[in-house]
């Protein structure tokens, strides 16, 4: 099992480094910063509702063209919980310069609210058709690269943070958006690798996840990537649902809790997933019920969560590489790219992140290969 856990180790990192080597076929665009005609690209971002992910890919992308040189080198503001509203404030005042504007009024959200998604749709491709004042719309998340990948518009999108681009049918595949002006950093086998990886290392038989029952909760959960594996693995799934993209915060975090005290009483390890109900509000109760009845976790969502008390993930090592990934992109983009000829392709590199303090609790003694192929460890839960 450990010379698995090593291969898989191994196998993706192989992937990550040769994933820029295969798109050298595609024609070579500078990434170096460019006026638009002697004035600012103008930016707008649009997210269907309040997520930390959607903050930190934000916020890492932000750092990653100040390193570039699209934006002037400076400490970010601090911010609290989980809005970019105010960080897009800061960013429109403060942030905007030579190569860059972040255009004040044009940072919409949904609020995870079905019928307010449909409005600030309409009224997003409303302005990009008829006042043609954004050069490049950022779309976080996978309701809002949803709304924006069509041809209702011609703005240039680029999507960050979403979960399953391809399952969410935001793109067609990882060569292809399916729209010249669209395009969407792709993983596809991310939830498989993470899924081999726990597996290998804590060979459960019955694995809980929990998940809103929907096509976009599937999606976020890597349903069909789990059904895979475990049809391979000889392994059951045991499923829980929620309520994920809803307005209201609390019953998404307490569906979520009703959940994992179901899904502890009958499988031996959980797949914590990306949904709304998951946040720095109800993660330490999520934690204390699994680590109480000695439950091993993973995190799709990397060491953040791992040093909240979750037992291992993916190490994102504070995002660095997807922001610079959406940075290059950016980069090439306003050089004359559509988006569509750019790589999807980004594999994350496969190293880990644990904590010590949840491994003692839940009785998993981790292996000399984990610790070694960690960037993250942690040894206790705030």
């Amino acid at each position: 099992m450990l010379i698995r856990t090593f291969i898989t180790l191994l196998l993706g990192s192989i992937l990550f480094i040769c994933g820029p080597v295969a798109a050298s076929t595609l024609p070579d665009f500078s990434s170096a910063p460019a006026t638009n005609k002697g004035k600012p690209w103008r930016i707008g971002y649009l997210e269907g509702g309040e997520y930390i992910y959607y903050r930190k890919i934000f916020t890492a992308t932000i750092r990653a063209m100040m390193k570039r040189g699209w934006l002037e080198p400076r400490p970010l503001p601090e911010t609290s919980g989980e809005q970019t509203a105010d960080l897009w404030r800061w960013l429109s005042e403060e942030a905007s310069g030579r190569y860059i504007q972040f255009v004040a009024d044009a940072h919409y959200s949904a609020g995870w609210d079905d019928g307010q998604r449909k409005t600030v749709q309409q009224t997003v491709l409303a302005r990009l058709r008829e006042q043609q004042d954004i050069d490049l719309m950022i779309a976080a998340g996978t309701w809002a690269g949803q709304d924006l990948a069509n041809s209702r518009h011609a703005t240039n999108t680029l999507i960050i943070s979403a979960s399953n681009p391809i399952s969410a049918g935001i793109v067609k595949s990882v060569d292809d958006s399916g729209f010249d002006h669209v395009h969407a950093r792709v993983d596809p086998d991310r939830y498989l690798r993470q899924l081999r990886v726990f597996h290998d290392l804590v060979g459960f038989r019955r694995l809980g996840i929990a998940l809103e029952d929907s096509d976009a909760g599937r999606s976020y959960a890597g349903w069909s990537e789990a059904q895979q594996l475990a049809k391979r693995r000889g392994f059951t799934l045991v499923p829980c649902y929620t309520h994920s993209d809803i307005s209201d915060t609390r019953q998404a975090e307490a569906s979520v809790i009703d959940c994992f005290n179901t899904l502890v009483q009958n499988t031996d390890a959980i797949y914590v997933t990306t949904q709304g109900g998951i946040t720095d509000n109800s993660l330490p109760r999520l934690i204390s019920i699994v680590n109480r009845h000695k439950i091993p976790t993973f995190s799709q969502n990397g060491g953040r969560e791992v040093r909240q008390g979750i037992l291992m993930s993916i190490s994102q090592a504070g995002h660095r590489a997807v922001g610079d990934f959406h940075a290059m992109t950016l980069g090439k983009i306003f050089n004359g790219a559509k988006p569509n000829q750019l790589s999807q392709l980004f594999v994350e590199p496969v190293r880990m992140a644990v904590n010590l303090k949840s491994a003692e609790l839940v009785g998993y003694q981790p292996p000399l290969l984990l610790l070694g192929a960690s960037d993250e460890i942690y040894r206790t839960i705030p």
